[in-house]
Formats: C-alpha cells, sequence, structure tokens
C-alpha cells in the first residue's frame, strides 16, 4: 500500500483530480456569485410587477430600498399619494422576495456542494484511470526490463500506440536492445576468436617441444624447432600487443594534442620502405591536416591502414595515400576483388576476407577493427568500400570532426 501511494500512478492522480476539482468548484462558484448578484432584482421585479404596479396607477412610486420599478417612472400617475394599504403591501412583496432569495440560494448551495462531492469521486476515479492509461507503456517498459539477461537480449518492447513520447522512449528503448544484443555477440564472437588464435600458437609450441624435441635430436633439427617456436611467439606477442591497443583505444583519450595526420602518414611510409614490394606503386597526395588526438594511437590508425593496404595488395598494384584540407584522411589499395556484403565484416575483430593459414607474416585479423576503434576514441567516422574489378582491393576514409574530441579524465592514483 505504502509503495501504491508513492507511485508515479497516485502522483499523477492528485494532480488530475485537483486539477477537475479546481475547475469543478470554480464552476460552481462562479453561477453561485452570478446568482447571488442577479436573483433578488429579478424576483422582486416578477413579484411587484404582478402585484404592486396595477395598484399604484395615479400614485408616486414608493421608496422601498432595493426596489426597482418594473416600468419606466414616466408610465405612472404620480400625482397620488399612495395609500398605508399599498406602502404594506409593499412590505410584504420586498419581505417575500428576499425569503425566495434566501431559500433559492440556500437550496442551490446545498445543490452545488452534493454535486461537487460526487464530482470529487468521480474525478479521483477519473484521475486513476487516465493515470493507468497513460503509465501503462511505462510498465511494459519496466517489465520487459526486469526480465532482460544475456539469454533474453532478442525481446523487444514493441509498444502498439500512436506516435508521442512514450511511443517515442519505447522505440528508443528497443534500439538500446538492438544495440546491446549486438555488443554482447560481438563480445562473445571476440572471446570465442581470440580463444581460438591464442590456442593455436600454442597448440603449435607443444607439439613442437613434444614431436620436434622427441628422443635425441640432431643439432639441424632443435635449430629447425627453435626456428619455429621463436616464429610461434612472435606471433602471439603481436597478437597480444594487438589486442592491447584494441583495449586501450576502446577506452577513449586520456588526453588530446594537435596532430599533422600529413606528416604521420609520410612517417609510417617511410617506415615501411623495406616491406614494400617494388613493383607497388605508391601515389601520396597529402595536404596539410591537422586534428586533435592521441599521436601514439594516430600513428597506429596510419600503419595498420598502410601494412592492411600493402599484405592485401597484388603484384603491379597501386597504394594511394591521401590527406584533405576538410578533414578527411583516405586509404585506398589494388588487390583481390571484394564482395561489397564483406565490407562490413572485415571492420569486426579477427575477420579476414580468407580463413587463416597461420604462416608467417599473417596477420591476426585485427587491422581493421584497431583503426576502426582508434576513429571512434576520435569522433571520427570510418567508411570502407570494395572498389570495383579489375582493381579490386579497399578504401577506406576516415573523417575526422573539426571539434576535438572529449578526453577522459585521467585516473587518480591511490595515495596520490
Amino acid at each position: 500500500m505504502r509503495a501504491v501511494l508513492h507511485s508515479e500512478r497516485a502522483r499523477l492522480t492528485v494532480l488530475y483530480g485537483s486539477l477537475l476539482l479546481l475547475a469543478g468548484g470554480g464552476l460552481i462558484a462562479l453561477i453561485n456569485i452570478l446568482l447571488r448578484n442577479g436573483l433578488y432584482t429579478r424576483i422582486s421585479g416578477a413579484v411587484m410587477t404582478t402585484t404592486i404596479v396595477p395598484a399604484i396607477k395615479g400614485s408616486p412610486p414608493p421608496t422601498v430600498p432595493g426596489y426597482k420599478l418594473p416600468v419606466p417612472a414616466e408610465k405612472l400617475d404620480t400625482g397620488a399619494t399612495p395609500t398605508p394599504e399599498q406602502l404594506e403591501q409593499w412590505r410584504a412583496t420586498r419581505n417575500l422576495t428576499s425569503a425566495v432569495e434566501q431559500a433559492t440560494l440556500h437550496e442551490l448551495l446545498i445543490v452545488s456542494l452534493l454535486a461537487l462531492a460526487v464530482f470529487a469521486v468521480l474525478s479521483i476515479w477519473l484521475a486513476w484511470w487516465m493515470a493507468g492509461r497513460v503509465l501503462r507503456p511505462v510498465g511494459v517498459i519496466t517489465e520487459t526490463a526486469r526480465r532482460l539477461s544475456a539469454a533474453n537480449l532478442h525481446e523487444r518492447i514493441g509498444l502498439r500506440a500512436p506516435p508521442g513520447e512514450l511511443k517515442r522512449l519505447a522505440d528508443t528503448f528497443d534500439g538500446m536492445l538492438d544495440r546491446m544484443e549486438d555488443m554482447v555477440g560481438a563480445q562473445r564472437r571476440f572471446a570465442a576468436n581470440a580463444a581460438h588464435e591464442l590456442r593455436t600458437p600454442l597448440a603449435v609450441q607443444r607439439a613442437a617441444a613434444e614431436i620436434g624435441l622427441a628422443g635425441e635430436p640432431s643439432p639441424q633439427k632443435v635449430a629447425r624447432i627453435r626456428s619455429k617456436l621463436i616464429e610461434v611467439a612472435d606471433s602471439s606477442q603481436h597478437l597480444v600487443e594487438s589486442l592491447l591497443l584494441l583495449a586501450v583505444s576502446e577506452e577513449g583519450l586520456e588526453a588530446t594534442e594537435p596532430v599533422d595526420l600529413a606528416d604521420l602518414a609520410e612517417a609510417e611510409l617511410a617506415g615501411l620502405q623495406g616491406t614494400v614490394p617494388q613493383d607497388l606503386l605508391v601515389v601520396r597526395d597529402l595536404e596539410p591536416l591537422t586534428v586533435a588526438g592521441d599521436r601514439t594511437l594516430l600513428g597506429h590508425l596510419v600503419r595498420n591502414l598502410l601494412a592492411n593496404a600493402v599484405r592485401h595488395n597484388r603484384a603491379g598494384g597501386r597504394l594511394e595515400v591521401a590527406t584533405s584540407r576538410e578533414g578527411v584522411l583516405t586509404v585506398s589499395n589494388t588487390g583481390p576483388v571484394i564482395e561489397p556484403g564483406d565490407v562490413p565484416r572485415l571492420l569486426e575483430p579477427f575477420r579476414r576476407r580468407a580463413e587463416r593459414q597461420h604462416t608467417a607474416g599473417e596477420g591476426a585479423g585485427l587491422g581493421l577493427s584497431i583503426v576502426a576503434s582508434i576513429a571512434r576514441a576520435h569522433g571520427a567516422e570510418l567508411t570502407a568500400r570494395a572498389n570495383p574489378a579489375p582493381g579490386g582491393g579497399l578504401m577506406v576514409r576516415v573523417w575526422f570532426p573539426a571539434e576535438p574530441p572529449v578526453a577522459r579524465p585521467a585516473e587518480e592514483t591511490p595515495g596520490a
């Protein structure tokens, strides 16, 4: 009972009921005031017109307090003086008028109070019903939110109601559930893929140690196994570092500073000189572009885009890097023809165009997902588009906002 009294429905009931009672009480008060001001005149006029006026023809108008002649004075013959009987009749008529007025007003007051009491009960019931109707969608949203868990994120409110604030609230809640379901699904896929990616090199290391080094292997075999173990360890270390970088970029920015993306792209291209094939044509169109952000994360963004464009290129292919004053960084390459429907999947962690072969130099499938995460941290918009045949490949564009991103507050060190 206490919860009901402190509920929003009770508050709305009090509000609606008070407004209805105020309106009803105001209407009754207005009627009583208007009738009280004019009732005496109307009653006295009606009574005296029928009883007094015929008797005073030829007599002057009597002086009776509160009495107004029902006919114009010029129509009366004022040459005669009223008799005592006439004056007594006027007094009796005046008393009768006052009694009728008092009785009428008293009856009107009683009826008004009874009507107001009935109206109060109906107002409270109507207000309670109206509040329940208005808050019914909120109850549906509350019950749906209470039932939700990781096992039934597919449930939706699906409120069927005319357009309005509560309809928009329910649709917004459904949209939030869509995003939550996508995020939970992505986290599950990420965890499963990360476990798979880490399990494979560990299995290779274990097999190399148990099988390759079993018995008394020759020095040449030991050298091959050692090289293989180092290669697998390097791949695992790269994967772990990529996962850490992805986690850091998802947390947002601690601080921002002006960064010239054109100079950063030039420096990253120079760092890739040893890995770029001789027959790969590199085209630069680097206009000055300064953005606010984290220099280290932006360096990883440019480096991953360039490394991805080089790794997935073809012989005699082309790599284009461009920055514009409008705040756009563009990296495009030639390569295998990609279906347009497969492009969004490439931005998810551990997604590749082809199955992983676990060969040397093969990426972990985190490059573009790291780029997308860093772009989000900087408030930038990333789009990817498959280049048509015969050139193929992928074009990635990153639009940086004119306003600098909001840096997250630095965590305080305990005891500082």
